[in-house]
Order: structure tokens, then C-alpha cells, then sequence
């Protein structure tokens, strides 16, 4: 049973190159070559590894014998981190955030991370300095982690309500 679930998938992948091929342009399209019906037979008979099987494919859409477009856009998935670095809470310590000013693309999930031997918390200001109500975290102990997602461009001030002169700029294009 599982060679034949192995044949059929097979079959189906030969299909798709196939068909991929002929569709992609059809003045340059051309048979499957036989090395790749080879490594796909010899795959569904479990004398080629899967991993070997997928590179074979890999080189293929790689070197544009198969070529995938896609029709939908997928939004792209981005991530940061700012650091708050151990010493952080002291004022005359260098220990600012890392960095100081991010520069991230909107719908950039910012996480803080405090690796400081003290509690933390992020505190987003306006722009007379006051704490505003966009995104603000509970108190970080030690490890502790704070997420927030930039939806809109702009410059974003934050910092830290225990240690005020701590502050720092996340900004959003």
C-alpha cells in the first residue's frame, strides 16, 4: 500500500512537470527530460532518498524547468528585536537599548526581550513625551518578552516608566 501511495504521488509530481512545462511557453516547451521520470520512478520504487528526490526538484524550479508562479499576494511574515541590555537600569551605565533606533517595513511584529537583572516596561509616548495609550507592557522580569505589530509608518517613541531616562525610537516605512 505504501509503494503504490508512493507510485501515485510519483506520477502526479511527472504530471505537474509536464504540464508545467507545456504551460510555461509552449514554443520552448519539451518533453520531460528522462533523467527526471528516472529519479521520479526510482523514488516511488525507495531507491532514491526523499531528499534526494526533493533537491531534484529543487534544481529544477531553481534552474526555471519548473516554473511556479504565484497569483496570490502572501504577505510577508517580518520580525525584530530590541534588547534590553543587562545595566540598563543604570544611569550612568551605556546601557541602552539594541538597537537604539529600529528601522523596520509596516507589519513588522517588534518583540522586546530585557536580558537586564532588573524589571522593565515599554511605554509607547507622543510627541510631548506623555504615555500614550498604543502600546504599552506590563512589567518584564528578567527573560521576559513584549510583542507589538507596526500597522502604519511613522517614528514611534518609547521607554521605560521605571527608568525614564531610558528611551528609545522604532521606525516604521
Amino acid at each position: 500500500m505504501k509503494n503504490a501511495s508512493k507510485v501515485a504521488f510519483v506520477l502526479v509530481i511527472v504530471l505537474s512537470i509536464s504540464l508545467v512545462s507545456i504551460s510555461v511557453n509552449f514554443a520552448s516547451a519539451q518533453a520531460v527530460p528522462d533523467w527526471v521520470k528516472n529519479t521520479a520512478l526510482w523514488y516511488g520504487e525507495g531507491v532514491v532518498s526523499e531528499g534526494e528526490f526533493l533537491n531534484m526538484i529543487k534544481f529544477l524550479i531553481e534552474n526555471k524547468v519548473i516554473v511556479v508562479e504565484i497569483s496570490e499576494h502572501i504577505p510577508q511574515v517580518t520580525n525584530a528585536e530590541i534588547f534590553i541590555p543587562n545595566g540598563n537600569f543604570d544611569v550612568t551605565g551605556a546601557g541602552f537599548y539594541s538597537p537604539l533606533n529600529l528601522e523596520i517595513p509596516t507589519g513588522t511584529t517588534v518583540t522586546w526581550i530585557n536580558d537586564d537583572s532588573v524589571p522593565h516596561n515599554i511605554q509607547s509616548i507622543g510627541e510631548k513625551g506623555k504615555v500614550i495609550q498604543l502600546f504599552n507592557s506590563p512589567p518584564l522580569n528578567t527573560g521576559d518578552k513584549f510583542e507589538f505589530t507596526f500597522e502604519e509608518s511613522g517614528v514611534y517613541n518609547y521607554f521605560c516608566s521605571f527608568h525614564p531616562w531610558r528611551v528609545g525610537v522604532v521606525t516604521v516605512s
